[in-house]
């Protein structure tokens, strides 16, 4: 019963954090207008990028990376590598559904990113590797969150780790599932890259 309220609580932790929407709270807090009403209409540190701002845009970078970090890290410390595994998937659901927000929230991929390091920092770093290396030789962000995406979880499975992939493996689905629209200007080849302009991704 004690793990069964620690893995709840967790769940209900990370949920909490995951939907604080940093990007609309910094951009606001700067005067830069709302969000949801620049470029994309996304929460995340690609489009806070669009205001012109970069260290807002690199300041939610860290912040909604660190959410998912945060949740797992306070989890895996109260309750143990279950309840982790459950806040951290429990954030990711936040950033992408937040109840402040009336459940239309971001993308994803920076919360990802972060919960993967704070689970098992190896997958996490290659799951940034990939992204990275995606990004200087295609300069598309859409792409490269959904090779980063693709990566980890497979990962995960070469260090023998099923749990971490399983997680994974359900946060990278939802990833496709939120770039949907970019994945049909990808095929088109009219996906815009990163600094250059082009349709709203």
């Amino acid at each position: 019963m004690t793990e069964a309220v620690t893995v709840i609580l967790a769940a209900l932790g990370g949920y909490l954090l995951g939907s604080v929407p940093f990007g609309l709270v910094i951009t606001r807090a700067l005067g830069l207008g709302d969000l949801r009403q620049i470029g994309s209409g996304n929460i995340g540190a690609t489009n806070v990028l669009r205001t012109g701002n970069k260290g807002a845009a690199l300041a939610t970078l860290l912040l909604d990376s660190g959410k998912g970090a945060i949740a797992v890290l306070l989890a895996r410390w109260l309750g143990g590598e279950t309840a982790a595994l459950v806040a951290g998937a429990a954030a990711f659901l936040g950033h992408l559904f937040p109840v402040w927000l009336g459940f239309r929230g971001g993308k994803g991929v920076a919360t990802f990113i972060g919960t993967a390091l704070a689970l098992f920092w190896p997958v996490g770093l290659i799951a940034c590797g990939l992204w990275l290396a995606s990004a200087a030789l295609t300069r598309i962000s859409s792409l490269s969150a959904l090779v980063a995406a693709t990566g980890a979880p497979v990962m995960a499975l070469v260090f023998g780790l099923r749990g971490l992939a399983l997680a994974l493996g359900f946060m990278a689905v939802l990833i496709f599932v939120r770039h949907r629209a970019n994945i049909q200007r990808l095929l088109a080849g009219t996906e815009p890259r990163i600094g250059g302009g082009g349709p709203r991704p």
